[in-house]
Parts: C-alpha cells; structure tokens; sequence
C-alpha cells in the first residue's frame, strides 16, 4: 500500500470522525427541544382535534377524535365563541396595522437621529430610547394604567388644552365610529365574516386599544431602534461621501442611498413586528382581561382564556389558527417586500444569467471552431 492511499483513507475517514463528535455534543440540545417544544406541540395538536376535558392524560381511551369541531365551530362565524373570535381577529388586526408600520418608522426615525456625528450625548439617548425596551412588560402596563386612566395624567395633560379625554380602558367606541361617525345601519349592518358585521369590521380599533397601541409604539421602537443603527454603521461613509459629491442632498442621499441599503434590516424588522403583535397576551391579561365588551380580546387572549375556561380543545384550536394567521401574514409580507438582500438575484434572474453565460460560451466555441 503506497503513502498515497493510505493519506487518502486518512482523508476520507475525518469528516466522519467529525460527524459523530458532532452529533455527540447536538444531542443533548436536540433531545431538550424535543422534550419541551415538540411534545408539547404534537400534545396540544391532539387536544385540538379531541375532546379532552383537562382531566388526566389528553392521551387515555376515554378521549375521543372529533375530527375538525373544534376549528369549525371557530371559523363558522356562528355562536358566541365564533364571534368572540371575529372581534379578535378584527382588534389584533388593526393593531398590526398601526403599531408595525408606526414603529418601525419611529424605530427607523431614532436611529437616524442618534447615528449623527455633530449629535451630542449620542449614548444617553441611546440608553434612553432603549430603556423601555427592557423593562418588563408588566411594570409598563401597570404605569400605562395609571397614566390613561379617567384622572390620568394624560387626560390632565389634554384638560389644559381644553380637550375631554376620554376614559381610555373603559371605552369600547371605535376610533373609527367617533371619527366618520359611523351608524350601524344600511349595508353597514349587513354582511356576516367570521361572525361580524361590516360596522364592526370598519369601526376601528377601540378606544381601549389605542392605548395598547401607543404603549407597544413606545416600548418596541428602542429594540429596532438597535438593529437600524448596526446597519446605518455598516454601510460606512465613502459611501455617503460619494453621493455628496455627485451633489445629493440629504433627503436624496436617504432616499436612495441608505434606505436601499437598509432593505434587509427593514424586512427584519417588519417580519418581527408582524410576529410580535400577532402573539400579543400578557398586556391584554394585565390591562383590561379582554374588555370592554371584548374589544380588547385578542387571538392569544382567547386561546389561553378558552382552554383554561375548561374548552380545551376549542384553546388549542385557536392556537393553531393563529400559527397559520402568523404565517399566511408573513408570506404576504414577503411577497409585497420581495427578497430581503435587494442584491440578491431571483430565481427568474438567475435562470435568465444561466441562459446568458450558455449562449455566451456556445458563441464562443463557435467562433473557436470556425477559427480552426
């Protein structure tokens, strides 16, 4: 057997060393995520096609399949629950609407703002627009309690502006209602979409949502504030020194210098965003508890206020529908938006290039045999 050969099995035999050392040290990783995040999902995904009543195992003989029940008596827009669900698919709807598009503005806004070199105490206002981003959602909601409450601050604060603030977590008008004074009447009152009227659907968010809406803006904006400024600190100044030179000014050097460059920064903020206002609970159960007149309910709320109400399966199918919800809006948002790299090609791009350097290097040979 000559060196050669044997240098070669050497060769070949690492990578395999390699992967066994691999999966030694993944296992351990692999085996917790199965037990803590698969199980549970496979677990909860039974429960939403049975009729498991809380009681014992979901898995005993003494629980039955129902198939799609549970799923059709929330999406058949008929029944208490079902319309429940419709007012919380509208609230958290318009709550995607507002808060992802004003806060990743506000986000964008600041970041800007403290990445100025001439700007003084930079840091301070880093530390201080960040600052609610880590404080607990639990103290914010409980501050944001007393400032929008009826002898708020907030409504102090509009008094001396002759303005009658409203009593924010008590009023369930929609903005919507109060701003184009909508009556519920005429076509307005018809329709039927998961269980709802066209009044309620265009209503708006109510008055109890805004305030839920003002507080996300102003405790989300500081996280993605961060993620702007690495990106603005990348893309470095020769840069911004060459469009100044070609006599951009700065809302010109903006628009189409930075904010392209920014492109997939700003894809993953607005994916987080719509993720994130998706799944929001912890406020709703400390604030209002769904109220008033379930304005406030949310997809996430009403999961968790079902199953622990004793319908299990009912929770658990709420849950999956709002994964698919999740889902379905993030691959919109990835259709409007496109790719996040804006130079990356597509694959219509890249099939187009293939067919280009193909015709390229057959012209070549071509011209090489006729050379010959």
């Amino acid at each position: 057997m000559t060196v050669t050969a044997i240098s070669s099995r050497r060769r070949r035999g690492a990578p395999q060393g390699q992967g066994v050392a691999g999966w030694v040290f993944v296992t351990p990783v692999v085996i917790i995520l199965g037990i803590f995040l698969v199980v549970p999902i496979v677990m909860a995904l039974w429960v939403s096609v049975s009729d498991w009543s809380g009681s014992g195992s979901p898995f005993t003989s003494q629980v039955h399949f129902v198939g799609a029940k549970n799923y059709t008596s929330v999406l058949n827009g008929q029944g208490l629950t079902a319309q429940t669900f419709g007012l919380a698919v509208r609230n958290n709807l318009y709550y995607v609407l507002y808060v992802v598009p004003l806060q990743t503005a506000l986000s964008l806004f600041l970041a800007v703002m403290v990445s100025r070199r001439a700007m003084k105490g930079r840091s301070f206002f880093r530390m201080a627009f960040y600052f609610p981003s880590v404080t607990s959602s639990v103290a914010i909601t409980v501050l944001w309690l007393f400032l929008f409450s009826g002898s708020g601050v907030v409504n102090k604060v509009m008094s001396y502006l002759s303005i009658s603030g409203p009593d924010w977590f008590n009023d369930p008008n929609g903005v919507g209602t109060q701003l184009f004074h909508l009556k519920e009447s005429g076509w307005l009152a018809t329709g039927n979409f998961l269980g709802i009227d066209w009044y309620q659907w265009l209503a708006g968010p109510s008055v109890a949502m805004s305030a839920f809406i003002i507080m996300a803006i102003f405790t989300t904006s500081g996280t993605f504030m961060l993620l702007f400024i690495a990106a603005l600190q990348n893309i470095g100044e020769d840069t911004e020194e060459a469009a100044l030179i070609d006599g951009a000014d700065a809302w010109a050097r903006f628009r189409y210098v930075t904010l392209p460059l920014l492109r997939p920064t700003l894809y993953t903020v607005i994916t987080l965003g719509l993720i994130g206002t998706w799944q929001i609970f912890d406020q709703i159960w400390i604030g209002t508890h769904g109220g008033p007149a379930y304005t406030t309910t949310t997809p996430a709320y009403m999961a968790y206020d079902t199953a622990f109400s004793g319908n299990w399966g009912k929770g658990a199918a709420i849950a999956f529908i709002l994964f698919g919800i999740i889902i379905v809006m993030t691959l919109v948002q990835r259709l409007i938006l496109g790719e996040a790299d804006a130079t990356k090609m597509t694959r219509k791009q890249l099939r187009l290039d293939r067919a280009q350097r193909a015709a390229s290097a057959a012209a070549a040979e071509k011209t090489t045999g006729r050379a010959r």
